[in-house]
């Protein structure tokens, strides 16, 4: 499973970040990573340099062998809130799509 990290230009995508994002999702989607060819994850501050609520955002699009891509977003106040929200996301829908009947494994 190859894992792309991208940020915005309100996000400093330093090394250690991208190191901490990459490792949390592929042991959280590990169980997946026979079917996931690519994982791009994009971050984001909604507001730029202003605060506010839910303004950090995590969109996930996982390419799976055979199907369709399957993204999820989601809104939290800190990033590693809303890296967690997509992975758990992304993970409850991979196993809508794996599981599919008349689906070969």
């Amino acid at each position: 499973m190859q894992i792309q990290v991208n940020t915005d230009d309100h996000i400093e995508g330093r090394e250690a970040l991208l190191a901490r994002v990459e490792a949390t999702v592929a042991s959280s989607l590990d169980r997946f990573s026979a079917h996931i060819t690519r994982l791009e994850i994009h971050l984001s501050d909604e507001n730029g340099d202003k605060s506010g609520q839910n303004d950090k955002r995590c969109m996930m699009e996982a390419r799976l062998q055979g199907q369709q891509p399957t993204a999820v977003t989601c809104a939290a106040a800190t990033l590693d809130q809303a890296i967690a929200g997509a992975t758990n996301k992304l993970k409850r829908s991979l196993d809508d799509t794996l599981e599919q009947p008349g689906r070969h494994h």
